[in-house]
């Protein structure tokens, strides 16, 4: 069992909640479906695994803590875990940019036009069900391994901007789009 993939995913939703709504210097808690703490750390999720998890990251994070919630558990990150992804994480610009742009309202191509800058490397797919137009990530992982599914929204207005909702890739196939 591995447990970076986990850490490396709570630092980096760490890190998105922090650049949509700023650094508070407080704790923080997560929601995990069981499926997706199965994928992240390869292995069934119990108690055990997760004090095991716990205690391998506590020099990073601090003392989590874990509550069961349906269909998975709720990880809290206490205020010196956010701390740390705040002053030493080194985050995805790629991540910092994305927000920055959709948070300007900027229509798909933009976004999309977003995902190309980053990489030469990119899969952008359309899907056009009735929640998501388009599916873009990175093949070879890099900027990250993320799936991104982008939606359009319309303002009041009229105009059209983006959205998007960021899936580990062995959820995003499990969900079925």
């Amino acid at each position: 069992m591995n447990f970076d993939r986990l850490e490396k995913n709570i630092c980096d939703n760490i890190y998105e909640a922090q650049l949509k709504l700023g650094y508070d210097k407080r704790p923080m808690s997560l929601n995990y479906m069981a499926s997706s703490l199965i994928h992240l750390l390869g292995a069934d999720v119990t108690e055990d695994v997760l004090d095991k998890f716990a205690d391998n990251v506590s020099a990073r994070l601090g003392k989590l803590s874990f509550r069961p919630i349906k269909n998975g558990f709720c990880i809290t990150i206490p205020a010196e875990g956010t701390e740390y992804v705040h002053s030493q994480y080194n985050g995805s610009s790629f991540m910092a940019k994305l927000v920055e742009t959709v948070r300007k309202h900027a229509d798909t191509e933009k976004v999309l036009a977003l995902f190309r800058e980053a990489s030469q490397n990119v899969s952008i797919n359309d899907i056009n069900n009735e929640e998501f137009r388009y599916l873009a990530y990175f093949p070879n992982k890099t900027p990250d391994e993320y799936y991104y599914c982008i939606s359009e929204e319309e303002e009041m207005d009229g105009s059209i901007h983006a959205s998007y909702h960021r899936f580990i890739r062995e959820d995003y196939e499990e969900f079925d789009f």
